[in-house]
């Protein structure tokens, strides 16, 4: 399953992560790396709240990353 994750350093220098497709499924990390590993146990965890709540378990996602010369 892919989801979309967004990394961003807050103003601490703190990195945050959050999945969009899973609301309120935050996670932060020293670096963009502990972020990343951090916010996927997230994700796991609430995926499996998900199942055990008989809740649907939002769509995998299919996205490019397109560049373009301004």
């Amino acid at each position: 399953m892919k989801l979309r994750v967004i990394i961003e350093q807050d103003e601490d220098g703190i990195y945050v992560a959050t999945c969009p497709n899973l609301p309120g499924c935050v996670s932060q990390g020293k670096t963009r790396e502990e972020a990343l590993e951090n916010i996927k146990d997230a994700m796991q965890g609430y995926i499996v709240s998900l199942k055990k709540h008989n809740e649907p378990i939002p769509p995998s996602i299919q996205e490019e990353v397109v560049e373009v010369h301004a």
